[in-house]
């Protein structure tokens, strides 16, 4: 089939999927409901469907007030017993897929499980959707003319009782159709290289020839590879190197402190950034409109949301309520039940709602992601905002950051320490220290009431990190590639420390 009539049939196809989308927008609540309802019906005859007695919960009301809201930490023996081989525990179809997923709330591995209907429902629907979105928004697209430069984790098989552990796009890219790679660069066999370096070198001397049209990754780690093409090539932009390339997905992290660079990296004025939202556990968000900082949540993969009311380190669990009950502006802990066996899962992140008609949202923290020593409540929405202002107002550009608390002694007053590796420097280190400090004072009420003369919170400090700094230390913890990220904040001093030693 001539590649332009493929590209027309395939995005009519895609569009199609556009009218489904518009019955949960126009529905939400009732689809939500009915799927919770699907949900309890296919494990009743669970374990934990017998334990909660799943076959007599008729309302959301019933629901809440039985099972209890969990973390990974609860589960994690009925998850172990799964990877053993033993079924039936929380999903009734075979289980043998596990994401692995270090989190960003410790360094220990959590195992998600992974059901047939999960990849199928929720996690490749999703991709579709992505597409169907994007030519929905983009009429003259010919992204399906080409090829899209995914970017993935590595694979490993857990050796007992045929159960499988990796990250989540391996576990994607392991199951997809095979006519699904001829779409994609590099090749499944260079996708689920093990070892990161190896790899990266596989992926830019597979991926420089083809005609690549989209990409697909998390920002920190698709950089690394941008960078690294750019030096193979000699080439000045990735646009040079692949002019056909119109659109990036990318996810996993925040994207405004790469915003400029990927922008510097595809200087077009017609090329689109599409933000989505995923995780070990699910697929929840998309951009649904052209330069847009709002994802639509995606409704009828097979995921029932709830939502606590969350401030600060305070997540009000007595108040969960459902997704007809939110307000919008307000912070919320997101809890899942899912097509994977997850029941009333605090996944551990943050959204606020900016739309209820239809239901958008924006990613806002971690639950157990922010400073809060001196009652700051400092959280990553804030620290993004002002870290976008300051590097707007002195020209600079990061590609790294964590920051940590000073702790008050009796000769030390407290204060905000943070080390940050600039992709373009500021002319002068101490301007931009102040300018950070000034701009996270107007983004939280709280972080400026400490400041207020210096009585609880000194000012910020900064250390400049040595360029790849915080590369070599991903490395040293075996974490390179994948959805492994760098901790932006914390309570404890621990990762601070480590990168400021390492940075001497």
């Amino acid at each position: 089939m001539p590649i332009p009539l493929f590209n027309s049939i395939a995005s009519w196809i895609l569009k199609k999927r556009i009218h489904q989308m518009e019955l949960f927008m126009k529905y939400p609540n009732e689809v939500q409901n009915e799927l919770l309802h699907y949900l309890l019906k296919t494990a009743s005859k669970t374990a934990f469907g017998k334990q909660f007695d799943f076959k007599t919960i008729k309302s959301y009301a019933v629901f809440k007030d039985r099972v209890p809201i969990c973390t990974y930490e609860s589960i994690e023996s009925a998850i172990e017993r799964c990877r053993r081989g033993e079924q039936s525990i929380f999903w009734p179809s075979p289980i043998k897929w596990f994401a692995k997923s270090s989190g960003t709330t410790s360094s220990k591995s959590k195992f998600i499980p992974v059901s047939t209907e999960a990849l199928e429902n929720c996690h490749y629907k999703a991709g579709k959707d992505m597409l169907s979105l994007y030519f929905n928004n983009n009429e003259d697209s010919q992204l399906l003319s080409g090829k899209s430069l995914r970017l993935g984790g590595s694979n490993e098989l857990y050796n007992k009782n045929n159960s499988y552990f990796g990250d989540l796009s391996s576990i994607i890219i392991q199951n997809l159709p095979f006519w699904a790679e001829l779409s994609s660069t590099p090749s499944n066999k260079t996708s689920l290289m093990p070892e990161w370096e190896a790899k990266m070198k596989a992926i830019v001397a597979e991926s420089i020839p083809k005609k690549v049209t989209s990409l697909a990754g998390v920002p920190s780690w698709m950089l690394v590879l941008l960078q690294n093409v750019l030096k193979e090539t000699g080439e000045k932009t990735i646009t040079d190197v692949w002019p056909d390339a119109e659109v990036y997905f990318h996810g996993g992290v925040s994207f405004k402190p790469y915003r400029q660079l990927y922008e510097d990296l595809f200087p077009k004025s017609n090329f689109r950034f599409y933000e989505i939202y995923n995780a070990s556990e699910g697929f929840f968000g998309i951009q649904d409109r052209n330069d847009s900082d709002e994802l639509l949540l995606m409704l009828d993969y097979g995921i029932f949301y709830e939502f606590i009311p969350f401030e600060g380190e305070t997540a009000d669990e007595q108040n969960i309520i459902p997704l007809s009950e939110v307000v919008l502006y307000t912070n919320y802990a997101m809890v899942i039940t899912t097509n994977g066996g997850l029941w009333r899962y605090k996944i551990g992140d943050t959204v606020r709602f900016t739309s209820l008609s239809p239901y958008r949202i924006k990613v806002s923290g971690r639950t157990k992601h922010f400073i809060n020593v001196f009652g700051e409540e400092l959280i990553i929405e804030n620290t993004e905002k002002a870290l976008a202002k300051t590097c707007q107002q002195t020209n600079s550009l990061i590609s790294n950051y964590t920051a940590a608390p000073i702790f008050m002694e009796i000769d030390t007053q407290g204060a905000h320490e943070w080390i940050i590796e600039f992709e373009r420097e500021p002319e002068d280190l101490d301007h931009f220290s102040t300018l950070l400090d000034t701009a996270l004072q107007e983004v939280n009420s709280d972080y400026e009431a400490k400041r207020y003369k210096n009585i609880t919170l000194h000012p910020l400090k900064i250390h400049k990190a040595r360029k790849g700094l915080f590369y070599q230390w991903l490395s040293l913890k075996g974490k390179l590639g994948g959805q492994h990220k760098v901790p932006r904040l914390s309570n404890t001093r621990d990762v601070v420390d480590e990168l400021i030693e390492m940075n001497t």
